[in-house]
């Protein structure tokens, strides 16, 4: 990259902000904006040499002493957005962090892109803390924390190293002026593909968009590359037709005949063990720090990529061991007066499942207590109303809190947390819903007895929720 200063509209995200990072360890000049500004990105991004703005505003263009070769933009910047318009009027180039990935470090790496509706962040962040245990030294481009890797973001530029880059497909919308899957942009030589279901209601208007925007994932695949997917769904199967390259399938299930199964699951000390199986022969016993199927499945994918790479066995299962996991993915915040709070990120009704029965697995006999807050484009719309109500079945205690800002949603296509609760009550579960986060930070706290294992579920901050009620149980 000849760059030498770059700003980033919307620094403070995620993503913008490990990418902000990654620049100034190039030594890239970064600036930055963003309408809010504060702690923990902020502290991040300020120790890493990152100048902020705060808000957008027309007026910084000005403070930057001098014109930026290029603006980043993140794709929270909606149409208007005053510094952007003022960027446009004034000529400067412009692109979205996709965009800038696809022209500057895509074209000569080969490209594993995790994508699916559920674990492509588990499963990348395993991928490539595998690869890097393995000594391939990748790049990758991750959409969480995780608790294995320096950074979200990181180009590897060592000689020999950095010939693959592992990327985080996201099947959310670019930019707005380019209203097509971050993922259209990846180059993929290689595709994990998790699972498919209908998700992010503000931008698909059904199953049926959500399948065509993989579609055009599975059309770009290189043909020098493979498709790695599970097919435990229809939907999968369905979009596997379409595949050009080679196809290497995988499930839990005997019945759906992939190529590679699981079996012999079961907790352990440490998280979980099970075999992996091809066509009906054993290869290999995996150990894991996480738990849960759906993690064994994540996991799988991950041994067949690194496989298929020529990885040898012992190698990657040393990775897969090694792995601790994604924060905010079954992540224990705290244990007060025994009782134990897990923040966890799931907020899609088959998340909210899996998750749930993978603490049961790992936490045993003590009584699982969850919380759920509607906070996604999706689960604040009613098309889930009904599989809530079955998705909760692990738990003893279920404390629905009122859906996030439904202001723009029109009345008739609200979700319902009360007649969540409701839903629940006839199903013969103990729930009950909240209005305000003090007030689920007292109800939980009350019902809370030693041992008890707590589960927060939300895919926001929910009003600081965790630490408040960690506060309270300790009174």
């Amino acid at each position: 990259m000849t760059f030498k200063h770059v700003h980033i509209l919307g620094v403070c995200g995620t993503l913008m902000g490990a990418f902000a990072a990654h620049l100034r360890r190039a030594g890239i000049r970064v600036t930055g904006s963003d309408q809010n500004v504060y702690p923990p990105m902020s502290d991040v991004l300020l120790k890493e040499g990152v100048e902020l703005f705060s808000p957008y505003d027309a007026k910084n263009l000005s403070l930057l002493k001098g014109k930026p070769d290029l603006v980043v933009v993140g794709n929270v910047i909606s149409r208007g957005n005053p510094e952007m318009v003022a960027f446009e009027a004034r000529g400067d180039k412009f692109v979205s962090l996709p965009e800038f990935m696809e022209r500057h470090l895509l074209v000569e790496t080969r490209n594993l892109v995790v994508a699916g509706t559920h674990g492509k962040t588990t499963t990348s962040s395993l991928l490539a803390h595998t690869l890097s245990q393995c000594g391939l030294g990748p790049s990758y481009f991750i959409g969480g924390v995780s608790q294995s890797l320096p950074y979200s973001f990181h180009v590897e530029t060592a000689p020999g190293l950095g010939k693959v880059f592992v990327l985080e497909g996201d099947e959310y919308d670019t930019a707005y002026w380019d209203k097509v899957p971050k993922f259209n942009h990846y180059l993929p030589n290689d595709v994990i593909l998790t699972s498919v279901e209908f998700d992010h209601a503000d931008i698909y208007a059904d199953l049926n968009a959500v399948k065509k925007a993989f579609q055009g994932l599975i059309s770009r695949v290189r043909l020098d590359g493979r498709l790695i997917a599970c097919i435990e769904s229809e939907t999968v199967r369905e979009l596997l037709k379409d595949a050009k390259v080679p196809v290497i399938t995988y499930s839990r299930f005997e019945k759906d005949q992939a190529d590679y199964t699981i079996s012999d699951l079961k907790p352990i000390a440490q998280g979980i063990q099970f075999s992996v199986v091809h066509r009906g022969k054993v290869l290999d016993s995996i150990e894991l720090q996480l738990t849960g199927e759906h993690n064994a499945l994540n996991a799988l994918a991950v041994w067949i990529e690194c496989k298929e790479l020529g990885v040898l066995p012992e190698r990657i299962k040393s990775g897969l061991r090694t792995f601790k996991g994604i924060k905010r993915r079954q992540e224990e915040r705290g244990e007060v007066k025994g009782v134990l709070v897990i923040d966890d990120f799931a907020h899609h009704p088959t998340a909210v499942k899996e998750t749930l029965k993978a603490l049961k697995m790992k936490y045993g006999n003590r009584r699982l207590v969850a919380v759920f807050e509607p906070r996604s484009a999706t689960s604040r719309r009613k098309v889930f109303q009904k599989e809530y109500t079955e998705a909760f079945d692990e738990a003893a205690e279920i404390q629905i809190a009122v859906a996030f800002d439904q202001s723009k949603i029109p009345a008739d296509q609200q979700f319902s947390s009360q007649e969540l609760v409701e839903g629940l009550v006839k199903r013969g579960k103990n729930a009950s819903f909240f209005s305000s986060v003090d007030e689920g930070v007292a109800q939980v706290a009350k019902c809370a007895a030693p041992g008890d294992v707590i589960a927060v579920l939300s895919n926001g901050g929910f009003g600081g929720f965790i630490p408040k009620l960690l506060e309270e149980l300790g009174k």
